[in-house]
């Protein structure tokens, strides 16, 4: 069975927006992806934070196409009512990372990257940066 890993905004913005040290890690995780060695799920809040950060350091233009050629190698997850009311009743301090983590579980993922581990205390699921997942399948 493929893993299912969710990408927290944070590890998306260092893929499209080529961020030096991080980015050659998550490419390998996305090109693991588009082989259909894995599967990718992301959060829609993640998708409308993204082009916002690219188009304020790009264009509009450059947002979405980048955003239209991501999406096609990720799943992209349901965020409901009861996806909601999970996260504002929470013990997490920041609702996103809240939402974030109720729509892992909710997607059956099985493991979250993240650069910002300390948001996710509270998961049940491992949660790992890119390297350090590449460095559990022994690829690096």
């Amino acid at each position: 069975m493929k893993k299912r890993l969710f990408l927290d905004t944070n590890v998306i913005l260092d893929l499209l927006g080529e961020r030096d040290p991080f980015y050659n890690p998550i490419a390998k995780i996305a090109s693991l992806a588009d082989k259909g060695e894995l599967i990718l799920v992301v959060s829609p809040i993640s998708f409308a934070t993204l082009n916002y950060f690219i188009a304020k350091f790009e264009s509009r233009k450059i947002a979405k196409e980048k955003l239209r050629k991501f999406k096609v190698v990720c799943e992209i997850c349901k965020l409901d009512e009861h996806i909601i009311e999970k996260g504002l009743n929470s013990d997490f301090k920041d609702f996103e990372d809240a939402l974030q983590y109720f729509s892992a579980v909710d997607s059956d993922c099985d493991i979250i990257i993240t650069r910002n581990a300390k948001d996710f205390k509270k998961s049940l699921l491992p949660v790992l940066t890119a390297e350090e997942y590449l460095q559990s399948i022994k690829l690096k």
